[in-house]
């Protein structure tokens, strides 16, 4: 019996996960489809009982159902336990739903699909200090990269960050501008920047040394002020595109036992948002 996928939300229709996963299955020539799926936040639960008794294989989340969701899962994974927010639902033989999180994972995979490990062993400066910084910097830190240093504007917040995390630090915003040329790796995760709605710059690059790998995990604008300004001063840059395609690439992972072609799909949705910023 031919499977279905799906991505639920509200709104939905902005969704790039279909094209991902359609493109993905007939490329590897797996006979199923995949949907978006509009669930209003008070039909989350409703949705989900709906979701098992059809036999859905398996869906992603996104806004605003990712912390919520939890409550209504069987099981949920470290993955998403780290980051307190589910984006994967995994339907098992029995029917157990297992909600993980692949966002964290996949920014890893993206940076070392551009970079390799160069910057493993480096110091690693995370701009923020919500449910994105920390998943980013769980995955970093079991994959090698680090020491970690957080900063953020509640400075509260990045202390308790840092104390979670075995050799981590906290920074103000300040120190952490002032001591920027220390840093082989800069990961920004905040939403300055997003969607062009939010204007300015997380922190200020003055003092940014040439060759820093300066990452922002926003992908719409493809290159946000903060990633222009790095870039113009000499470091390699990494938008959120690839983040997004790895993410999508290791839930397809964990469905279809399949490897999906990650480079020519980031390839794809960076012409398209490329055309759809030409046309705004």
């Amino acid at each position: 019996m031919k499977k279905w996928y799906a991505v639920i939300g509200d709104p939905i229709e902005q969704s790039m996960s279909p094209l991902l996963h359609t493109t993905w299955f007939e490329e590897t020539q797996i006979d199923a489809a995949y949907i978006p799926v509009l669930v209003k936040p008070e039909k989350l639960k409703d949705a989900v009982e709906s979701f098992r008794t059809l036999g859905c294989s398996g869906w992603n989340i996104t806004a605003p159902h990712k912390q919520t969701i939890m409550s209504y899962l069987d099981q949920i994974d470290e993955s998403a336990t780290v980051m307190g927010a589910v984006n994967t639902v995994h339907r098992l033989e029995d029917g157990t739903l297992t909600g993980s999180n692949t966002d964290s994972l996949g920014f890893v995979r993206s940076l070392e699909e551009v970079f390799g490990d160069t910057g493993k062993g480096t110091k690693t400066l995370i701009v923020g200090a919500g449910g994105a910084a920390r998943g980013i910097a769980y995955a970093l830190h079991a994959e090698g990269y680090g020491p970690l240093v957080f900063t953020n504007r509640t400075m509260e917040k990045a202390e308790k960050l840092a104390a979670d995390i075995s050799g981590s630090t906290a920074l103000s915003i300040k120190d952490a501008e002032n001591r920027l040329a220390e840093f082989g790796l800069i990961v920004q995760t905040t939403s300055v920047g997003m969607n062009f709605a939010q204007q300015g710059m997380p922190i200020q690059l003055k003092n940014l040394a040439a060759g820093t790998i300066v990452s922002d995990i926003i992908y719409n604008p493809l290159e946000t002020e903060f990633l222009k300004e790095a870039r113009q001063r000499g470091a390699q840059v990494l938008n959120g595109v690839g983040m997004f395609v790895h993410q999508g690439a290791l839930s397809f992972e964990t469905w279809t036992n399949t490897t999906p072609n990650t480079e020519k799909m980031t390839e794809k949705l960076t012409e398209i948002l490329e055309e759809q910023h030409v046309n705004n």
